[in-house]
C-alpha cells in the first residue's frame, strides 16, 4: 500500500465504523466545552462528565465562575485531578474572558491560547468543536494510532499533529479526529490491545507493532 492508500483505508475505515460520531464532553455552549476540555487533562471524558454537572449548576458562564473562590472551584472538580492548577485556571480565565473579551470565548488560536491553563491541544479542540474551524488536537489516542498505523514517526504530539494535517484532507479534520479517538478507545488501546480486533493497525501498521 502506498501511503496515500493507506490513508485513504483509514478514512474509509474509520467513516464506515462511525458514520456519526458525538462529541465525548457534555457542553451547552463555548464556555462550557472549554471548562470541561480543560478538566479532562489527565482525566477521562466520563469522569470530566461526572463532575461538569456540579460545577455549571453552580455556574456556566465566566460571571458567575469568578463568584466562586478558587478554592470553592477546586473542591468541586477534585475528582478530576490537578485540581490546584485547574482551579486556578478555570477562575482566571473566566476573569480575562469578562476583562478582555466581554464574557465570551474568543474564536481565535492566539487569544485563546493567552488563557491560563488553555495549552494549544484544548484551544484546538474549542476551536473545531465549538466554532467549526479545522482543527487536528492531537491526544494520547491519535498520538499512538498515527504512530502504530506508520503515519507519524511519534517524536512528539506537535509533529503528530503536523503529519495528520498533511495526510488527511481538511474538509475532515473536524470529524475524523474523533473517530479516531473513539476508534482508539474501542479496537486499538495502549493496555490490554488485541491486534486481531483492530483491523486498521493490522492492515497498514508499522512492522514493529504487529510482531
Amino acid at each position: 500500500m502506498t501511503k496515500q492508500e493507506k490513508v485513504q483505508f483509514v478514512i474509509d475505515t474509520l467513516e464506515y465504523i462511525y458514520p456519526e460520531i458525538p462529541i465525548p464532553l457534555n457542553h451547552k455552549d463555548p464556555y462550557t466545552l472549554l471548562i470541561a476540555v480543560l478538566l479532562s487533562a489527565q482525566s477521562t471524558d466520563k469522569g470530566v462528565n461526572k463532575i461538569t454537572p456540579l460545577l455549571f449548576a453552580k455556574a456556566d458562564n465566566p460571571y458567575d465562575m469568578i463568584k466562586l473562590s478558587v478554592e470553592e472551584i477546586r473542591e468541586i472538580i477534585k475528582p478530576a485531578g490537578l485540581s490546584p492548577m485547574k482551579s486556578k485556571g478555570i477562575y482566571g480565565l473566566s476573569k480575562i474572558l469578562i476583562e478582555k473579551h466581554n464574557g465570551k470565548v474568543p474564536q481565535s488560536f492566539e487569544y485563546l491560547e493567552e488563557l491560563p491553563a488553555v495549552g494549544h491541544k484544548t484551544a484546538s479542540v474549542v476551536m473545531s468543536q465549538a466554532f467549526g474551524v479545522p482543527a487536528f488536537p492531537v491526544d494520547t489516542h491519535i498520538h499512538r494510532l498515527m504512530y502504530r498505523w506508520n503515519l507519524t514517526n511519534g517524536k512528539n504530539v506537535t509533529q503528530t499533529e503536523k503529519d495528520a494535517k498533511r495526510l488527511f484532507p481538511k474538509e475532515l479534520w473536524n470529524k475524523l479526529h474523533l473517530q479516531i479517538i473513539y476508534y482508539g478507545r474501542e479496537f486499538s488501546p495502549a493496555r490490554g490491545w488485541n491486534i486481531e480486533n483492530d483491523i486498521i493497525t493490522k492492515t497498514i501498521g508499522r512492522k514493529s507493532v504487529l510482531k
